[in-house]
């Protein structure tokens, strides 16, 4: 009998979305964008890591002030129970892609063994 890896796949695709871990996120990120002061937050926080990405992608380790700034970011999404919700949502569905990720990539790992 041949497996349809794609048909698999998509299952998975809609088993994930399936999820109360992935409803949850998607929620929290209602939230935010329903509340300005933590929207705000987010911006700032994405356009923080995205400059310390393209830093670290071109060689480059990020300044102090670089560091300083998402040290900051960092504590206001601590302070901001929305956004916090969101990165606690995120987590938890991680767990479940970490798990996924090993299960899939554990043949390709076999066969560079």
């Amino acid at each position: 009998m041949t497996v349809n890896v794609y048909d698999l796949a998509n299952e998975l695709e809609r088993g994930i979305r399936a999820l109360p871990e992935y409803k949850a996120v998607q929620e929290a990120k209602t939230a935010i964008a329903a509340d300005a002061t933590a929207s705000q937050l987010w911006d700032r926080f994405v356009a923080s890591q995205e400059k310390i990405q393209v830093l670290m992608q071109t060689g480059q380790m990020p300044s102090q002030e670089d560091q300083d700034e998402m040290k900051e970011l960092g504590e206001a999404i601590e302070g901001n129970a929305t956004v916090k919700a969101y990165f606690d949502a995120q987590q938890r569905l991680s767990v479940y892609i970490q798990d996924i990720e090993r299960i899939i990539f554990t043949p390709l790992q076999e066969l560079a063994n």
